[in-house]
């Protein structure tokens, strides 16, 4: 059964235009072009039925903090694409990317299937949501001064990782997760011994762009003029390769897909890992605050 809506709920899931994952501009339906300006829900629930017709998708969905209770309900898709890799019962999380426009259009995006309801429905991907205790893979990326490094290399640290490449032209995506970065980057440098317990990564999965040159330039950037030289000894900004970076995109949920126009459509992952090498807390989408990865580091720590 539907769980009732409010209105509110309701006049949101009305319209029906795409918005789209890392691209600047949607298409309106008259061919004209929107701007894009939304927020970003984590949604974590089990497929019901899909609407091909309609391009929905019904899901029976855990509470989504800050946007609404857990009900079940129908949702515009994004990329209709994915319909056909949904069956009932598969346990998905996914985007819900909220216009603040006045249409206000409510999209799905950014799918990752991570419990399929029969053997025989194989996604062409099955990825892994990170879960407090699971042991992190050993993964070598270089960075901006064009060393390999491993994740190895930060065992005994408290490492934050998060995946960006800097094409991305939305504000809530990558530019948002590398500022935030920024601003734990600040705040954990104000704490000496803390600082020296901990490491950020901002990984790079857009290989063929983001070089060593243009890695360090974009990590300058949100450093700021009055960084240390050193700065990026304590926060990498590096790019896995083509070999590792499908494991890396599975084991780190990342769902990307490459578009015609040559931009990357994703989901955003950051994971905060312990100093023995495993997980702590996995904090998907872009709702998290620089506050909420301090404290937590701290607790890690202290």
């Amino acid at each position: 059964m539907f769980v009732k809506t409010s209105a509110l709920f309701l006049a949101l899931l009305v319209a029906s235009a795409a918005i789209t994952g890392c691209h600047p501009d949607a298409p309106k339906p008259d061919g004209g072009v929107q701007a894009q300006n939304y927020k970003t829900y984590p949604l974590r629930g089990k497929v019901v039925s899909t609407n091909p017709a309609k391009g929905e998708v019904t899901v029976d969905h855990q509470a989504i903090p800050g946007f609404m209770d857990a009900m079940t309900m129908p949702y515009k898709v994004r990329d209709t694409r994915m319909l056909g890799e949904l069956h009932p019962g598969d346990v998905i999380t996914a985007d819900v990317l909220v216009s603040q426009n006045d249409d206000a259009d409510v999209v799905l995006d950014h799918f990752v299937i991570v419990g399929q309801a029969k053997p025989d429905y194989r996604p062409k991907v099955e990825y892994h949501v990170p879960a407090a205790g699971d042991a992190v893979p050993e993964f070598t990326l270089t960075n901006q001064d064009g060393k390999p490094i491993k994740l190895s290399h930060f065992r005994g640290k408290a490492l934050l990782i998060t995946f960006i490449y800097t094409r991305c032209p939305l504000p809530d995506f990558c530019p948002r997760v590398t500022k935030n970065f920024a601003a734990v980057e600040k705040a954990l440098a104000a704490d000496p011994a803390l600082y020296g317990k901990t490491h950020l990564i901002c990984a790079s999965f857009d290989p063929e762009h983001d070089t060593p040159e243009r890695l360090k330039a974009y990590g300058a950037e949100y450093m700021g003029s009055a960084a240390p030289k050193a700065a990026f000894a304590h926060w990498d900004f590096a790019a896995a390769s083509k070999q590792n970076l499908p494991e890396m995109a599975k084991f780190f949920d990342l769902g990307l897909t490459s578009e015609a126009d040559s931009s990357i459509t994703h989901t955003l992952s950051t994971t905060l890992i312990g100093p023995d090498g495993k997980v702590v807390q996995f904090y998907p989408g872009n709702e998290w605050t620089p506050g909420q990865l301090v404290s937590d580091v701290k607790k890690l720590l202290r």
